[in-house]
């Protein structure tokens, strides 16, 4: 039987949904001193870039085992010290280890990626768009301020790696919050009936997966090329910089407005529509007229792309009946999802670089965005796996 989560719960869910991208952006924003200091290959930069995302695909597969033999509120508090100490151990020594701590960092993340809204489902299940929303918007705000905050840090402290490693302050204050929040709001084990099927026969689950995973490869194409692509149409870097930022800050309002109403509504599918009609003309705006517009295309994208995510992930919820189906379900799109969207960034600069522009690049990317919406519209249909 769920139980009915407090506010105390709620804050905890909502500060460390704030610790699942920092470790990311951080360390993004300082990337050419990091590289300079350690004194490491363009080859190394690029896979420490990826080891994030793939990182979240590989061990999103062990969050739901991790589920059930420890239940959900160690197995989230787990995640959040394993977060920390990843955090922590990156910035004491040289490269090998800045890898080995990023990873160990976004292993923790990847557990509470797909375990959260399973506490949420379980915790609220009168609530599930609200605190989705609240849950979604407090992931970009710490997108964006670990973007943000780091090069000042760095300025202020002299260096990077204080810079980066000031946000384990930040993972440890939402381990301790959430073992303050989840100590009666939270269940002790994944509950529902013993799993059926493999949802790998689920055509509904695939649907979502394939959904979760090309939103998720848009996005992160989005954030590492646009400066690239607005530069080359003549936007100076400080300005492509800001650009890029309003992308990721859009993600917050739209997060407080996109799940609640989708919990509401039986069908998601004409949210879904919208979403991918204002993402698209972004897109296509950015592929024919880079430079005329910039602002506006900027604006569709950040609207539709910051509601694809809260969107997919409150759909996580509503296309399952159990909690036990909520934590495979959100384990099977992140898992497969996130593997997915890996490849995007790579395979769209190998394209630009072969055709020397950017304009077949982004028409590839504009026909991934109607993929998106037409699988939206399947998984947005009222039913579960």
């Amino acid at each position: 039987m769920a139980v009915t989560g407090g506010i105390l719960l709620a804050a905890g869910v909502t500060l460390a949904a704030a610790n699942l991208r920092p470790a990311v952006t951080s360390l993004a924003s300082v990337l050419g001193d990091v590289r300079a200091g350690l004194g490491v290959s363009a080859g190394w930069t690029s896979l420490l870039t990826a080891v994030p995302v793939l990182c979240f695909g590989a061990a999103a597969f062990a969050a739901p085992w991790v589920g059930r033999r420890l239940g959900l509120k160690r197995a989230v508090g787990g995640a959040l010290l394993v977060l920390t100490l990843g955090l922590l151990l990156r910035v004491v020594d040289g490269p090998f280890v800045v890898l080995g701590g990023t990873f160990i960092a976004c292993s923790g993340i990847a557990v509470c990626n797909v375990l959260i809204p399973v506490v949420v489902k379980d915790s609220f299940p009168t609530n599930i768009g609200v605190i989705t929303g609240i849950y979604t918007a407090s992931m970009a705000a710490g997108a964006g301020l670990g973007a943000a905050l780091t090069p000042p840090l760095e300025a202020f402290f002299g260096s990077w790696r204080l810079a980066v490693g000031t946000w384990a302050l930040l993972s440890l204050a939402a381990l301790l919050l959430w073992l303050a929040g989840s100590r009666r709001g939270v269940a002790g084990r994944v509950t529902g009936p013993p799993p059926g099927r493999s949802l790998l026969r689920s055509p509904l689950a695939w649907v979502m997966t394939v959904f979760f995973g090309t939103q998720a490869l848009l996005a992160y194409t989005v954030m590492g090329w646009l400066p690239a692509i607005l530069g080359d149409a003549g936007v100076d870097r400080t300005t492509a910089g800001f650009l890029l930022a309003i992308t990721v800050v859009l993600g917050v309002p739209v997060s407080f407005v996109v799940p609640p109403l989708a919990a509401r509504w039986r069908s998601q599918t004409g949210m879904v529509v919208v979403l991918g009609v204002l993402l698209l003309l972004g897109v296509l705006g950015l592929a024919f007229a880079p430079g005329a517009l910039p602002g506006l295309w900027v604006l569709l994208v950040g609207l539709g792309m910051g509601g694809m995510f809260p969107l997919a992930i409150v759909m996580v919820s509503l296309r399952s009946s159990t909690t036990a189906d909520t934590a495979r379900l959100s384990a099977m799109t992140q898992s497969i999802g996130y593997l997915l969207a890996a490849t995007g960034p790579f395979a769209f600069g190998l394209l630009r670089d072969s055709t020397g522009a950017w304009t077949t690049s982004m028409v590839v990317l504009a026909g991934l965005v109607v993929l998106l919406t037409a699988l939206g519209s399947i998984a947005g249909r009222p039913r579960t796996v």
